[in-house]
């Protein structure tokens, strides 16, 4: 099955990171969204990103413009109708998600794929407003999708296998690294092992254990550190298992088993302090820094890939 032309369904954050990528690999690529705001801040967000890539010496100015010429920018539904692809990356609600799918899945050709960059709803239950689900499958990207390797291929019951293999070729075509997720759990693997580092880290925080900046540097200069080579089992192995047991035994007790959100987070959302792209979250973003945060984030991450991976 040949994929040649692409639609990104929501021009967010995910959508025009990801929409790059696809470029960088001569794909033809269609931004779409209903915004006439997104699309316009679509288009300065990758042109950003290329000029940090270009400021990096990953590409040259000539490749940076090349791939600007394999990108569209539309609001109109049209789009869909001969395209090879759909990636959706729209608002993570599921009745908003199944409406849109319910909607393009009638407009898309037979033989079109349609894949859902969600973080962790049920492919089996978008899959159920889908006109032939057997052609719709889980493509998780990590933020920021131009820079991070992962990508999460998540199969529903319906999925065909042949549509799991070109969605896993078509990821190592553009040089990622796809795993197979073989049950549709919440959260998948990647959301699941975050979330649980993020309620522990929360409650630390929230319980006077640990200042905010020191639980980021506990990842930052330790655990991240080590993770960004080893993984967790890999960890585990070099450690010794007998070890591992041990502190198990004592430590698995006293973790954090909330099933609720945790307070601090709910606090912030209260207050619409949504992080970066609000200028205040966790930590306050008031006074400019925001788009330097996300510029030295990017470079910091080449720098890893560049060390590792190239």
């Amino acid at each position: 099955m040949n994929i040649n032309k692409i639609v990104i369904a929501g021009a967010g954050t995910m959508g025009y990171s990801m929409a790059q990528i696809f470029a960088q690999f001569h794909y033809q690529v269609m931004i779409y969204d209903f915004s006439d705001k997104a699309i316009e801040n679509a288009k300065k967000r990758i042109s950003e990103n290329i000029d940090i890539l270009i400021d990096e010496k990953e590409i040259t100015s000539q490749q940076g413009q090349e791939i600007m010429s394999y990108l569209s920018y539309t609001t109109s539904k049209d789009c869909f109708k001969d395209c090879d692809l759909v990636v959706e990356n729209i608002i993570e609600n599921v009745d908003i998600k199944k409406s849109f799918y319910k909607d393009i899945s009638q407009i898309v050709s037979e033989n079109c794929i349609l894949a859902t960059n969600t973080s962790g709803i049920s492919i089996n239950e978008l899959a159920s407003s889908v006109n032939k689900p057997e052609r719709f499958i889980g493509m998780h990207w990590f933020n920021p999708c131009h820079l991070i390797l992962l990508i999460e291929i998540i199969k529903g019951d319906n999925t065909r296998d042949d549509i799991a293999q070109t969605i896993y070729q078509l990821s190592l075509d553009i040089h990622k690294k796809p795993v197979i997720v073989q049950k549709d759990v919440l959260g998948f693997a990647a959301n699941r092992i975050q979330f649980a580092v993020l309620r522990e880290a929360l409650f630390l925080v929230e319980q006077g254990v640990i200042s905010k900046e020191g639980i980021d540097d506990v990842m930052k200069y330790g655990l991240g550190f080590r993770y960004a080579c080893l993984g967790p089992l890999e960890v585990a192995d070099l450690g010794g298992l007998d070890t591992f047991y041990h502190i198990s035994d004592y430590l698995m007790q006293d973790l954090c088993d909330s099933h609720e959100i945790p307070r601090s987070l709910k606090e912030h959302f209260d207050k619409e302090e949504y992080g970066v792209k609000a200028k205040k979250g966790f930590y306050d973003y008031q006074d400019g820094n925001d788009l330097e945060v996300v510029q030295q984030r990017d470079e910091k991450l080449l720098k890893v890939f560049e060390a590792l991976y190239k």
